[in-house]
């Protein structure tokens, strides 16, 4: 059985506005300049330090950093009511591919308590065999996350799949050795992640469903 291998925000779960609310509200706090959608967009799926340094260059000491990493996690946490939703089709497809057979893993940028509380809100962590996160690892294009959970489920690159839905998850999965599947209905279009050579763009979680079905288990999606 295959081992799939997921990133999380704006693959599984419709976060992406929400980090984007609180990041311009990061800055506004720390009297920073406010960065546009598509430059947060264009860091999602990074650990939170380097993204922040990405966004904010000119927040270098030790301090500043320390200061937008905590303004960052109250909004996200505690002030911001942005709706984080599962996208539709995604707990059948998990419901779906567990029942058949697959290992499911979970990379991500997330912090590992932000993990841990997402699976406890929507109730999914029951379905993932491994999970690292940008805490336990070096940060995504690095491939540590994803050879920490290859050597986890003692599996092989050449049966397992990274499906991610930033260039990022994309170039992990390269250099990690593994296959990888875009998916445009999160930060990065179809362009951006065609560069990065996957073997699938999925434009919805019903078609990345079919296609995963089809390509690993040789059958058809039921509704």
């Amino acid at each position: 059985m295959p081992l799939i291998i997921f990133d999380w925000d704006g693959t599984l779960m419709d976060s992406v506005p929400r980090i984007v609310s609180c990041m311009q509200k990061t800055a506004r706090a720390a009297k920073l300049t406010p960065p546009s959608p598509a430059a947060v967009h264009d860091v999602i799926g990074l650990s939170l330090p380097v993204a922040l340094a990405q966004l904010f260059p000119e927040q270098r000491t030790e301090t500043e950093q320390e200061r937008l990493t905590s303004l960052y996690r109250y909004y996200y946490v505690e002030e911001d009511t942005t709706p984080t939703p599962l996208f539709d089709g995604v707990e059948h497809m998990l419901s779906d591919l567990k029942q058949r057979g697959a290992r499911l893993a979970v990379a991500t940028g997330k912090a590992r308590r932000g993990l841990d509380r997402v699976w406890q809100e929507t109730n999914t962590g029951h379905f993932f065999s491994s999970s690292y996160c940008a805490c336990e690892a070096e940060s995504k294009p690095h491939p540590e996350m994803l050879q920490r959970i290859l050597a986890e489920q003692q599996e092989t690159p050449e049966n397992s799949v990274m499906i991610g839905d930033s260039k990022f998850d994309l170039r992990m999965a390269a250099a990690a050795q593994i296959a990888s599947v875009g998916v445009t209905y999160g930060v990065h279009g179809r362009e951006v992640l065609a560069a990065e050579s996957p073997r699938y763009i999925a434009a919805s979680p019903r078609a990345l469903h079919t296609w995963l079905v089809k390509t690993y288990f040789h059958a058809t999606v039921k509704d």
